[in-house]
């Protein structure tokens, strides 16, 4: 089932993003919801107006989403944690964790555009998360898991 998205969906799209779906999923959720249209002709065709319309607009936008992603990937982040036996943390790591480090320096991020591998993270150790500032902008992000002192 084809669907126009109207809101951003995490792990699905972002707002006016194509997609398709399991009828289960769109008919039950998405479009009682208000978060999907289906994809009938006019309703592409309404898309495809709108999207001509916001594409100048849109330029600003990534403008500043590639400054913002600069920004962050200058940040050298090391997130302190305690630890167990070995090289285990005591509880993980998520992504609420990073962007709440991100925020700290002054750049506001919301956690469900950082996407860690594995959702979230039990051991010391260096990491790259996956983090999406717009639709067409995303970036790897180093980051260390260091032993927290004592």
């Amino acid at each position: 089932m084809q669907l126009i998205l109207k809101e951003d969906i995490e792990n699905l799209g972002f707002k006016d993003d194509i997609v398709t779906v399991k009828n289960g999923y769109g008919r039950n959720y998405l479009i009682p919801n208000g978060k999907a249209v289906l994809a009938t002709k006019v309703e592409l065709k309404v898309l495809k107006e709108n999207l001509k319309q916001k594409a100048f607009k849109e330029k600003k936008v990534i403008d500043e989403a590639k400054a913002l992603a600069d920004k962050i990937s200058k940040l050298k982040i090391k997130i302190p944690s305690k630890i167990g036996s070995g090289d285990k943390l005591f509880g993980s790591v998520t992504n609420g964790h990073l962007a709440e480090l991100i925020s700290s320096n002054g750049i506001e991020i919301d956690k469900k555009h950082i996407t860690l591998p594995g959702k979230n993270i039990k051991r010391l150790g260096n990491y790259e998360a996956t983090i999406r500032v717009h639709r067409e902008i995303s970036f790897k992000f180093p980051f260390d898991i260091v032993a927290e002192k004592k």
